[in-house]
């Protein structure tokens, strides 16, 4: 049993040093009464756009730029 529990405690150690860093961009599980939990940038877009409350904390991505797109020009016969 002894065994066990110094591998558990090696393994959860090797893997606290070897995580992954720190995120910087940390948002707010925003929850309203009528909508899905969506994830907010901050606690006041939650409050003050979604009207709705904080529940917990979440991994913030900011959208993406969607690519132009360019109308197909029909070929002149």
């Amino acid at each position: 049993m002894r065994k066990y529990v110094i591998a558990a405690a090696l393994l959860l150690a090797g893997g606290l040093i070897a995580g992954s860093p720190a995120k910087a961009e940390v948002g707010c599980l925003c929850a309203t009464a009528t909508n899905a939990p969506v994830c907010t940038d901050t606690i006041l877009t939650c409050n003050t756009k979604m009207a709705g409350a904080c529940v917990a904390m979440c991994d913030y991505q900011k959208p993406k730029m969607s690519k132009r797109m360019s109308k197909k020009k029909k070929k002149s016969m």
